[in-house]
């Protein structure tokens, strides 16, 4: 066997430029799959984890009937509820901030205290909007950490004030807190497209828009209970509590999170499909340079048969040389896309643990490759007769 592996190895050395081609459409075909899975595991990880930081994990009871109540009653009535682990008031209005006389667009939030177990706000400096912040109505905010930088210049900025518009009126905040929402992945994405966002107390936004009303209450449930289920108990508690069928909904936003991961695992299979076809071209490629190895390779054969060799050796031989051509693509391959995607993940802030599951199933995809098309020529160089091969001479 190893004189088979020295032997294969000297022969597609003798055909260096044929055989560095076809190693080149091995190694981009299986650099194209791992690549593909990859950046297809980094969307998916980041943009869940995005969700999930800007507090969209969960469920969000919002109204249909603008004129039913959804205030401290229907919160109280929510938080009751055993299957519920954290259950937050939330306002919401999109609106300019003036900061140094600069105007910038914002989501104005209006959290309570207790927003921290829902939203991943991750603080830098100062504090959080506290219990005395709820209820004084005080005109304190929290900014995020990349308006903080791009106006000032630093994040350490607490105690400053700025202009907030909100409710149609302009007023004096106070920031008393600096923080970094979510992953800067849709930041990095889409740059100045995207508002900052900005926290305060969610009863100063309900003064502003003059309103007892939430915008929504977000819910977080036990991790045991099922989410489709938990929204549907929510909506008729709400409904017994106020008598209003029809007045209430929830929107399942770990449902859409789904959604979002599956329409990427679909965008990665289709284009993984693309990948398979340049192995299959790759494949192609491995029989064509078999076949014109066993025209060139007529009288050696020959020769091996009429010393005794058998038609296994000979189909070991080429299977040998097809084998070893694509998984030496095949490894060139994994280098090239594993260092391509690890390089690109570090560019965008992205941790990637390489996988491979995707891995081996290359190198076995490569190595049916390699044997399926090196089979046509290692049987037809097999069944070469000894007499008709030397005739050829």
């Amino acid at each position: 066997m190893l004189d088979v592996f020295l032997g294969s190895i000297k022969i597609l050395f003798r055909r260096k430029t044929r055989t560095l081609l076809t190693l080149l459409g091995i190694a981009v075909g299986i650099a194209s799959v791992i690549i593909i899975n990859n950046i297809g595991q980094c969307g998916s990880n980041a943009l869940t984890s995005e969700i999930d930081e800007l507090g969209m994990g969960g469920l969000s009871v919002m109204l249909k009937n603008q004129s039913a109540p959804l205030a401290e009653n229907e919160l109280d009535t929510i938080q009751s509820l055993s299957y519920v682990e954290y259950a937050m008031p939330l306002m919401f209005e999109a609106t300019d901030a003036y900061i140094k006389g600069e105007k910038s667009s914002v989501y104005l939030w209006g959290i309570d205290k207790n927003a921290k177990d829902l939203i991943d706000l991750r603080l830098i400096r100062g504090r959080f909007i506290n219990a005395g912040d709820i209820s004084s109505y005080a005109k304190n905010c929290i900014i995020d950490e990349k308006l903080a930088r791009e106006n000032y210049g630093t994040d350490n900025v607490v105690g400053k004030k700025m202009m907030i518009n909100s409710g149609g009126t302009g007023s004096e905040y106070r920031i008393v807190g600096v923080v970094k929402t979510g992953s800067g992945i849709l930041e990095n994405m889409m740059g100045s497209y995207i508002p900052a966002f900005m926290y305060i107390p969610f009863t100063t936004l309900q003064a502003n828009l003059n309103t007892d009303n939430f915008s929504q209450i977000a819910v977080r449930i036990v991790s045991e209970k099922d989410s489709e289920q938990a929204g549907e108990q929510i909506i008729k508690a709400m409904e017994r509590s106020t008598n209003l069928p029809g007045a209430y909904m929830v929107t399942n936003l770990s449902k859409q999170k789904d959604n979002i991961g599956n329409l990427i695992n679909i965008f990665t299979v289709v284009l993984t499909c693309v990948g398979i076809v340049a192995l299959f071209v790759a494949g192609l490629s491995i029989m064509n340079v078999m076949l014109v190895s066993v025209t060139e390779r007529t009288k050696e054969i020959g020769i091996k048969k009429a010393l005794g060799a058998t038609s296994g050796i000979i189909v070991t031989e080429f299977l040998f040389e097809a084998v070893l051509l694509t998984l030496s693509g095949a490894a060139a391959g994994i280098i090239f896309g594993t260092a391509v995607s690890m390089i690109g993940a570090a560019l965008f802030g992205l941790t990637l643990v390489p996988r491979i599951d995707i891995i081996i199933t290359a190198v076995l995809f490569s190595l049916i490759i390699g044997i399926i098309f090196g089979s046509y020529p290692a049987f037809k160089a097999a069944r070469l007769r000894p007499v008709e091969a030397l005739r050829s001479l």
